[in-house]
């Protein structure tokens, strides 16, 4: 009878692929170490030459991304029944003809670009007809939801605004989130406040612990790589970021120093005032118009109610290719970010595919462009969805794997806007792992709004980043927090992001198993998530369900 019902047993699965009870109790065995170890080695290999946008290595490296999606049976729903979807982008590099010159009581300067001012925005559009006044204006931000704002009583039409990185401090989470950043503090955020209350350029100002050379050196090399935009992007001005050094310059004779400033940081009394000077800028640049491609396949659902549902998992394949060199190497490889998430993506999808894994849901897998230039691939997948957004449940993004070490607890990023929270804490309780909030030493650096999965929670997906916490099983807090501290410090975005990186393929596979466990569940739930009443995101949500977008 053993041997008959071992018989019955196996023939079913190999029939009919593994069960879905099996899979869930044991999906570390599904995952592959080899195959991991394997796309992480071609993906972050010199030869790619670090995924640089719209590069031919970039374009070789989504090949080799739509030749797995074949492999493991994804169906195509790109462009003309392809994998791919085209982006038309455009990229522009400052020269160094550039002329920006400041006008006050003392006379003419003209500062340097690099030394003194970095451009955000490069092209066309920078151009001033003629010198410009400047106007301080805090931190740049109107926030009607916290009763806030730099703007009132002041008119920036026609005008350049300074204003100060970062926002209000507060301990209160109801007030810019308490400790966590909000999407208000992003430069990008500020630069698109301005340019919609009419002002004509805008220049941030870095917060006074940003004074040193190093900073400004790190600033400088990350600055050389080339601009890139959407082609169809909305119209943009001057954008600069200046060296604090030469910004004390744009206080000279004003109603406030520049330490004035700070001081207005440090004690919560910001305010915004006319600048006693005025600016001109000519530009010169390099430009250039091309093609880069989201990646995209769809595993398509089971249940005739629920197939014509997506979930979508993401991550990006691009990187920062050549830039500066760093102990003679140029090559800016990006194996953690993101060579790894892509590796787990694929084999999520291997797993699931040759497994036969019982979905009721459709997943739809995103390997997307363009993250390092500003979300640009997720931001168009967005605007031209290849299914409906309100047909799509959740974002789950991949941006990093765990490497240190096999781990005590889960952070959710973004899980407190929405019910995946709940969903998240259902999925980690089974796998006996903690959920945790980002360690205070990182608040600033890890954050929502810098992955992929912001541009779906602004079109109104609920999204979540899934990280490991700061709290090893196998060695000390302290330890893991060395090597998230150097990571971030003196690997991130640097030549130093390469195949020689020590990556414990354990804690990959624990990480993978979480996310496997998330992906299932939300494919299958009765349920799907929704966002909290107070999050930012719930109003784009209701607009996408009303307009069937």
């Amino acid at each position: 009878m053993k041997i008959l019902s071992l018989v019955i047993f196996f023939s079913i699965i190999f029939k009919h692929g593994i069960a879905q009870d099996v899979l869930e109790k044991n999906p570390l065995s599904l995952f592959s170490k080899e195959n991991l170890k394997n796309y992480v080695n071609i993906l972050g290999h010199d030869s790619l030459s670090g995924r640089g946008t719209g590069t031919p290595q970039e374009e070789i490296t989504a090949n080799f991304i739509s030749k797995k999606y074949w492999e493991f049976g994804l169906e195509p729903v790109g462009n003309k029944n392809s994998y791919f979807q085209f982006i038309p982008l455009h990229g522009s590099k400052p020269l160094d003809f550039c002329k920006l010159k400041l006008h006050n009581k003392n006379g003419v300067s003209e500062l340097k670009l690099g030394d003194d001012y970095l451009l955000y925005t490069s092209g066309e559009q920078t151009f001033l007809a003629s010198s410009a006044p400047l106007i301080f204006v805090g931190y740049g931000i109107f926030a009607p939801e916290f009763d806030y704002n730099d703007y009132q009583q002041i008119e920036v039409e026609g005008k350049i605004v300074v204003f100060l990185e970062g926002e209000p401090f507060s301990e209160d989470p109801r007030y810019f989130n308490g400790h966590t950043p909000t999407i208000y503090s992003l430069p990008e955020a500020k630069q698109r406040t301005a340019l919609a209350r009419g002002a004509v350029g805008s220049i941030l100002l870095l917060q006074e612990n940003d004074f040193s050379d190093q900073r400004w050196n790190t600033l400088q090399n990350e600055f050389l790589f080339e601009n890139v935009t959407l082609a169809s992007s909305v119209n943009s001005n001057l954008s600069i970021l200046i060296n604090p050094k030469a910004a004390k310059k744009l206080f000279d004779n004003s109603k406030h120093s520049i330490g004035d400033i700070y001081s207005m940081h440090s004690e919560n009394r910001m305010s915004s005032f006319e600048l006693h000077c005025e600016l001109e800028f000519n530009g010169s640049f390099s430009e250039r118009d091309f093609l880069s491609r989201n990646v995209i396949g769809v595993l398509y659902g089971t249940d005739e109610k629920l197939k014509d549902d997506y979930l979508i998992i993401s991550a990006h394949y691009d990187h920062l290719g050549i830039g500066p060199k760093v102990n003679g190497d140029s090559i800016y490889n990006g194996v953690h970010d993101n060579a790894i998430g892509v590796a787990g993506l694929l084999e999520i999808i291997r797993t699931l595919s040759r497994n036969n894994v019982k979905l009721k849901r459709s997943i739809l897998f995103l390997c997307l462009t363009a993250e390092e230039k500003g979300l640009l691939g997720s931001q168009y997948y967005v605007s031209s969805p290849l299914v409906p957004l309100y047909k799509c449940i959740a974002n789950v993004n991949i941006d990093g794997l765990a490497a240190f070490d096999e781990f005590n607890s889960i952070i959710g990023i973004g899980s407190e806007y929405s019910s995946l929270s709940v969903i998240l804490k259902k999925i980690l309780e089974r796998r006996d792992v903690g959920l945790s909030s980002i360690p205070s030493e990182f608040e600033n650096w890890i954050s929502f709004y810098k992955s992929d999965q912001a541009a779906f929670a602004q079109a109104g997906v609920p999204s979540i980043l899934v990280y490991e916490g700061i709290d090893p099983k196998n060695q000390k807090r302290q330890d893991a927090l060395n090597w998230y501290m150097n990571y971030s410090t003196k690997i991130y975005h640097t030549p130093f992001d390469d195949t020689d990186q020590i990556i414990n393929y354990n804690a990959t596979v624990q990480h993978l198993t979480i996310l496997y466990d998330l992906i299932i569940e939300l494919a299958n739930s009765d349920s799907v998530p929704e966002w909290n009443d107070d999050s930012p995101f719930l109003l784009a949500r209701l607009r996408s369900i009303a307009e069937n977008r």
